[in-house]
């Protein structure tokens, strides 16, 4: 009996001083602060710059309504977000007077880039960076020349999330300036010198009125969710070969549930727009989208600096691929499955051996493909497919072995494109 009072007493005490400890070491927590910036009520901020520099890591930064001429870099674990105020919701982040600056270098190309918003590590150590509820428009930028290149929202060697964010008007001061590799809405990059994994996703956003690129993804050890968003191109235009979502350089992760519209190059330059491209990276999940009225629809393209192999291409519908292919795979042992096909000018699925030793081993099955001039193109030397069953409707052929439709075919290239050379893509660097 006195061994069980003395245990008793024993832990009791421990629980005791547990729970004192327990309340020592949550009143040395510190909570989230909330900053905000603007004219509505409580704000103590005029320009968010301002307030990120005083933000601790963790920190909340508030957005009123109102525009803001400013670049702003972040390089603290934060939340910055726009709020509502009465009947007003917009926060905008317009180029400064005077315009854009460079304030980053890519890490796969080395050219310098402007970005309106800049999320990367500096001194501080950066987990993780939130951004709701913003608009970064680009007008009126000042950037007249190729560099530095006109980003809109970048994260660089930084894992975070974009929701709920509208992107636009990211493109060159100078209409003159078509050929240049300039003009992003959001670009996440990844160079493998850094440690860890780069994890970002961008959902529910809107993108649009960019010059080169809607949503990119680069560079090794990048890894992104690219879901639910709505990309919209320029239209037909001589600016520039544009892509509306871009996973390239060795980034991995998923394409899912967007909608990507009007990617459309027009001239004799000889390289055309599309609406999803997947550029030397692998493993890639494409699966969901709505992809229209582009040149290419969705295209998969190994390079000599890396393959583009074993993507996913999934319950994606696809429409209205002007001069090219509704799926281009000049990849190899990929599979694309259960896609709705309509209206490719070339094929609806393209085994394009023209990327060296590629368009081998895919397989293409339970696709639904409505009017192109092949349903299924087989490009000349590829091997291994698994080509049925799919279902064809109004195709002129519904297969092909060949590298290209023949231009007599009523339906293939040559509205847009002058020449007879088949265009090729174009990705962001």
């Amino acid at each position: 009996m006195r061994s069980r009072k003395i245990l008793e007493k024993m832990i009791t005490g421990r629980w005791i001083f547990s729970v004192i400890a327990g309340v020592f070491c949550l009143s040395g927590v510190a909570e989230a602060a909330t900053l905000t910036v603007g004219t509505c009520p409580g704000a103590g901020f005029s320009t968010v710059q301002a307030a990120v520099d005083a933000a601790k890591s963790g920190d909340i930064v508030n957005v009123c309504p109102g525009s803001y001429p400013e670049q702003v870099s972040i390089d603290k674990t934060l939340t910055v977000k726009g709020i509502a105020v009465g009947t007003q919701d917009a926060a905008v982040i317009l180029p400064p007077v005077g315009g854009l600056v460079a304030n980053a270098t890519d890490p796969v190309s080395g050219l310098s880039e402007a970005a309106q918003v800049l999320v990367a590590p500096g001194v501080n150590k950066l987990k993780s960076v939130t951004l709701l509820n913003l608009v970064i428009d680009g007008t009126n930028n000042g950037v007249g020349a190729c560099t530095p290149g006109v980003t809109g929202i970048l994260y660089q060697n930084a894992s975070g999330m974009v929701s709920n964010v509208v992107t636009r008007n990211q493109m060159l001061a100078a209409a003159a300036l078509s050929g240049c590799d300039s003009g992003s809405g959001i670009r996440v990059e990844a160079s493998s010198d850094v440690a860890g994994i780069k994890l970002v996703t961008v959902q529910k956003s809107t993108v649009h009125d960019y010059q080169k690129n809607g949503i990119t993804a680069l560079g090794n050890s990048g890894s992104i969710k690219f879901l639910s968003n709505s990309v919209r191109g320029q239209g037909p235009t001589t600016g520039g070969p544009a892509n509306g979502i871009q996973v390239s350089f060795g980034a991995v992760g998923q394409v899912q549930d967007n909608d990507v519209i009007d990617n459309i190059n027009i001239g004799a330059n000889g390289f055309a727009a599309s609406g999803i491209l997947i550029f030397a990276s692998s493993k890639v999940q494409v699966i969901g989208n709505t992809v229209g009225n582009n040149q290419f629809g969705v295209a998969a393209e190994t390079s000599t600096t890396g393959t583009a192999d074993k993507t996913l291409i999934k319950s994606n519908e696809i429409f209205g691929t002007l001069d090219i292919d509704g799926i281009d795979l000049c990849s190899n042992n990929n599979v694309v499955n259960a896609n709705t096909i309509a209206s490719s000018d070339e094929a609806g699925v393209d085994l394009d051996s023209g990327c060296g030793s590629t368009g081998n081993g895919n397989k293409v099955t339970g696709n639904t493909i409505n009017e192109a001039c092949a349903g299924i193109l087989v490009g000349s030397g590829t091997s291994g497919n698994t080509i049925t069953p799919n279902s064809f409707f109004n195709v002129t052929n519904t297969t092909l072995s060949a590298d290209v439709c023949p231009a007599s075919v009523s339906g293939a290239r040559g509205k847009l494109q002058s020449g007879s050379a088949r265009p090729v893509l174009a990705p962001s660097y």
